[in-house]
């Protein structure tokens, strides 16, 4: 089959990959109908590398089942599926404990696991989740940021009426956005340095939208109101990272989803908001829960499936799998002309 296979920083090669082959009974084939571009991809194209040289990259996928294995009985040949890319034990204390992000041998496929940028894709049955009637493999592909999103919004305690600060209006803040409205919130605030992210972000349900450029996060969130009841950081900016504890009000909650590629100094002003303002400061990492893959996984599709939140907007390109490599060179170029992209194996259509 084709893949993209990735070998160093900046070496992204279409090429011939080995087709997967079931080899255990719960082991399931699914042909890729559409994959998407992540900004991790993005930071280790560029900057950090593979995990294996030459492993088949790519993680948020839709596509159509074609094999299965001899244990599968609730998934057959052309079902249409999302795939969850996160592969755990499900054995240690966490996973048993209903922890399944926090799993001492997580991993994810594309790191050293085949993955999604490619014809096709051996998944275990129980990483595929069944798509609703209707739904489109844009769609689809669009399902697994959408669950990074989710997660982080479960591990708070946003409810009807939260006032949320979404800090970065990139694809997962857009995300965050999106899904803190059908969280309930009352007001989201985004913030960001572009204006045109701050014109999407309104599409997305933003509510106030305040360019960030050489401001005081803490003073300029309080012209609107007392700090909000929730800070959203993913921007996966040391600047930014530092800044965000400066947005709740006292009690407040702040969550991280962006990841930052360097160390994270934070002035003492913003450290000590922490302390006096007893904030619930909380990390978030990956996309699953109990039972496996989680309620962010059935939610997602369903929410999507079924309109009741609409991301397709961030889509930005489709384009055939081959041009991906040149793909991820034109985005390091030009970040701000590109939105969510997706790679297709077959003929875009």
């Amino acid at each position: 089959m084709k893949a993209l296979r990735f070998y160093d920083k900046r070496d992204l090669r279409y090429e011939d990959a080995p087709d997967p082959v079931i080899e255990k009974p719960d082991e399931v084939i699914v042909k890729v109908k559409a994959v998407g571009i992540c900004g991790s991809d993005l930071a280790r194209y560029k900057n950090l590398g593979p995990y294996v040289p030459g492993n088949v990259w790519g993680h948020e996928f839709a596509g159509e089942v074609v094999e299965v294995g001899s244990g599968v009985t609730n998934i057959k040949p052309g079902d249409r599926v999302v795939g969850c890319p996160n592969l755990v034990c499900h054995d240690c204390e966490y996973c048993n404990g209903g922890h399944p992000a926090r799993c001492e041998s997580l991993n994810t496929i594309g790191a050293y696991a085949p993955g999604a940028f490619a014809e096709y894709i051996k998944m275990p049955a129980i990483n595929l989740v069944h798509m609703v009637e209707g739904m489109t493999y844009e769609e689809g592909a669009l399902v697994e940021p959408a669950t990074v999103a989710i997660h982080g919004l479960y591990r708070t305690g946003i409810k009807m009426g939260y006032t949320v600060a979404v800090v970065g209006c990139g694809n997962i803040g857009l995300m965050s956005i999106a899904w803190s409205k059908a969280f309930g919130a009352k007001t989201v605030y985004a913030l960001d340095i572009d204006d045109g992210q701050l014109e999407t972000a309104k599409k997305f349900g933003a509510d106030i939208v305040i360019n960030t450029t050489d401001i005081d996060f803490h003073d300029e969130i309080r012209k609107y109101c007392n700090g909000v009841d929730l800070a959203i950081e993913s921007a996966g900016n040391p600047f930014t990272a530092a800044r965000v504890l400066g947005l709740p009000h006292k009690g407040g909650e702040v969550v991280y989803m962006g990841i930052p590629y360097n160390d994270v100094p934070v002035p003492r002003f913003y450290f000590e908001r922490i302390m006096r303002n007893e904030l619930n400061v909380i990390g978030s990492w990956c996309t699953i829960s109990a039972p496996y893959p989680g309620k962010e996984w059935s939610n997602a599709v369903d929410y999507i499936g079924h309109h009741k939140v609409n991301l397709t907007e961030m889509i930005s390109h489709q384009v055939n799998l081959s041009e991906g490599p040149a793909m991820f060179e034109k985005i390091i170029a030009s970040p701000k002309d590109y939105g969510k992209v997706l790679l297709y194996p077959e003929e875009c259509k």
